[in-house]
């Protein structure tokens, strides 16, 4: 069995045979307070104390002033905390975590994959694995805020095609002694792309809850992560998954299925009847005593009992 299939595609296994308890993460972890280290510093090691199986951290290199694009996640079509949220680099903040912690996951949910050349990223990503003894999980997403791959001068129509290359080009550096990749947007090799992860992989979930991404998560993904917890809308997104993974010649079920949901127990319960075995959630609170007590009740009400 492989390094990739123990990780992800053993794990899904387990879970449906129930010898792995449901997985929780938590959401948002780079943002807003949680910039502040201190608070980060709390949030990380009191969830791990908790039981929380994973941090996720999100990601905008910028927010344009003004911008137009419609922000998939909410009604009002904007960013939660306005244009001036602080957003950390989702990267350095699981760095931060992993010093301070020994065996939870870390997550980014979603790194913004289109906008990163897989060359410094797969080094990166490999770094981070081994400096935390293989605990990283990447989430990626192809991104919705056109205004920012216009400051940057990419091209947002692109940004499909990029991150299928990306997630190729990543694992090659990874898996391979020599890597070469060669594609329309990223074209390389031989060359040697050292140290490796401890598992030469780290897994990849797909992030987003558009057919594209479904699709994608089917072909490319070893998880598949729609940020969102309505049940009909996830049971159609898993749908078209697991069609894309079987027209790809891949097992449906060797594909990690998270969403969001709220830490309460009948919503945990729903979404694992649908297959799903990690779901993450946001913090109860930002500041110390309110983290404190809010992660100690989600242990004891929620993860103590699923």
């Amino acid at each position: 069995m492989s390094s990739r299939r123990d990780r992800s595609g053993g794990l899904w296994r387990a879970v449906k045979e129930g010898n792995v308890s449901m997985k929780f993460g938590l959401m948002f972890v780079n943002s807003g307070p949680f910039s502040n280290h201190d608070l980060l510093a709390h949030l990380a090691q009191t969830a791990e104390q908790c039981g929380f199986e994973s941090l996720w951290t999100v990601e905008h290199v910028v927010i344009p002033k003004d911008y137009q694009s419609p922000y998939p996640y909410s009604k009002s079509g904007k960013i939660p905390g306005g244009e001036d949220v602080a957003i950390p680099d989702p990267l350095l903040p699981l760095s931060f975590a992993a010093a301070l912690t020994k065996k939870i996951r870390l997550a980014t949910g979603v790194l913004i994959l289109p906008q990163r050349h897989p060359l410094y990223l797969a080094k990166e990503i490999a770094t981070l694995d081994l400096l935390s003894g293989g605990r990283v999980l990447l989430g990626v997403g192809s991104g919705w805020l056109k205004e920012e791959f216009d400051a940057l001068g990419l091209d947002f129509h692109a940004r499909g095609a990029r991150t299928d290359e990306a997630i190729q080009a990543m694992r090659e550096c990874w898996r391979e002694n020599a890597s070469s990749f060669h594609g329309k947007h990223f074209n390389f090799g031989p060359i040697f792309s050292y140290p490796k992860p401890p598992h030469n992989d780290v897994p990849i979930h797909i992030g987003g809850h558009s057919p594209a991404a479904a699709k994608r998560a089917g072909r490319l993904g070893d998880g598949f992560f729609p940020a969102l917890g309505e049940i009909p809308k996830l049971q159609e997104l898993f749908a078209t998954m697991r069609e894309a993974a079987q027209k790809a010649g891949r097992d449906p079920s060797d594909i990690e299925l998270s969403c969001m949901a709220r830490a309460a127990i009948d919503s945990v319960k729903a979404v694992e009847d649908i297959g799903i075995s990690r779901v993450v959630v946001a913090p109860p609170a930002f500041d110390k005593e309110g983290l404190s007590r809010g992660l100690e009740k989600i242990r004891n009400e929620v993860i103590a009992r699923v």
